[in-house]
């Protein structure tokens, strides 16, 4: 049997998005009102995950605005304004990038810059989210969830550091202040997926003035901080998603799974999940198979064999062949059938149908069946 989860985000009802952005406009709104809608849409969301065949279900993130920067409304230290950096590959092509603007492709959310000491505010909202995904999954009958918790690297990339020292100090303050987030979605009986598109989507984002060997010495720093506050975790507990951001376009800027390929291996973390269905990255499983001597014999692998970024629901056959790519390098019990992304990284905004997201999850079930009837 080849298992099935995704990345973590998917479709926001409308009403979800309006009372997160009254919420992020500072806008007066119900918390009451607030929380039952949040209550009753992870509800839906998990429903429609297990209609679709997918085993490892999360909350959709449904009450964060998006991955990374849901951390302002929880922790101190935060205000302002950060550096709007365009990924290197859209400012190669000018008109791409404004055609995207002009088109709305692009999400507008606040980025405050760190400008004070980063502390909990307490784990209050974190606590909702839980509690409304295991009532859901109590409710849809789903054995296994996740929840989405963003790394201190990813934090950094977003936020960015206007307060302490230097970037590593940054990290570390980052990484004690997260560390009792992860420890409360995994003493709650769910997986904690950290999301770590730092190791990969920040190089062409963030740190275009280095080689590609200098980032990924800073993809080691930020590895390291994670692990940090991953000190009390178990690994079987942990996933971590890499990427090179979720956007259609041309990626040609993007550092190579090759290059990357040792700082994921050291995360502590069982399962760790990737792009490989993308046309810029649908090659690198051969990264896998020729390292394989190199990959931990406790790790997981969770490719993505769905795109999510386009429209075009995959046929099942495509999802398997896909699949067979890595059960032929490590077997059924070490590879569990993943996206590439999220189908909602941000509030409001996302390439993909609501209805087509779950039509794509529908396929990789599929999918996933077809691969391990063949085994």
């Amino acid at each position: 049997m080849v298992k099935t989860t995704h990345v973590g985000s998917l479709p926001r009802s409308q009403e979800v998005v309006d009372f997160i952005f009254a919420r992020e406009r500072e806008q007066p709104f119900d918390q009451a009102e607030f929380d039952a809608c949040m209550r009753a849409a992870v509800s839906d969301t998990v429903s429609k995950q297990v209609e679709a065949g997918i085993d490892i279900v999360s909350d959709g993130e449904t009450s964060k605005i998006s991955y990374a920067t849901y951390v302002k409304d929880r922790y101190t230290g935060f205000s302002g304004d950060s550096p709007r950096n365009a990924p290197a590959d859209l400012k190669m092509f000018p008109g791409f990038l404004k055609r995207l603007a002009d088109d709305g492709g692009t999400p507008q959310y606040a980025r405050p810059m760190c400008t004070g000491e980063v502390r909990s505010k307490g784990q209050g909202e974190l606590e909702k989210d839980i509690a409304n995904l295991k009532f859901a999954m109590a409710e849809h009958g789903a054995d296994r969830g996740f929840m989405n918790a963003a790394s201190p690297g990813v934090i950094s990339l977003f936020l960015q550091n206007d307060y302490y020292s230097t970037r590593e100090a940054y990290l570390a303050a980052l990484a004690d202040a997260m560390k009792a987030e992860y420890e409360t979605i995994v003493g709650a009986g769910l997986d904690l997926q950290l999301d770590c598109p730092d190791l990969a989507l920040s190089r062409h984002m963030l740190f275009t003035d280095l080689s590609d060997d200098e980032f990924v010495k800073v993809a080691q720093m930020h590895v390291e901080a994670l692990n940090h506050a991953l000190s009390d975790v178990p690994a079987e507990k942990v996933r971590v998603h890499i990427c090179w951001g979720n956007y259609e376009g041309p990626h040609c800027c993007d550092i190579s799974m090759e290059k990357v390929f040792a700082p994921l291996m050291a995360t502590k973390a069982r399962y760790v999940l990737f792009e490989t269905s993308n046309p810029r990255h649908a090659h690198e499983w051969t990264v896998f198979r020729d390292h394989k001597a190199q990959i931990p014999d406790d790790k997981v692998l969770v490719p993505g064999v769905v795109d999510t970024t386009t429209n075009f629901v995959e046929h099942p056959e495509v999802v398997a062949q896909r699949i067979e790519r890595f059960t032929d390098i490590l077997g059924q019990d070490r590879v569990i059938a993943g996206s590439d992304c999220g189908f909602g990284t941000f509030a409001g905004f996302g390439a993909v149908d609501p209805d087509i997201a779950y039509a794509k999850l529908s396929a990789l079930s599929e999918g996933a069946k077809l691969a391990a009837g063949r085994a």
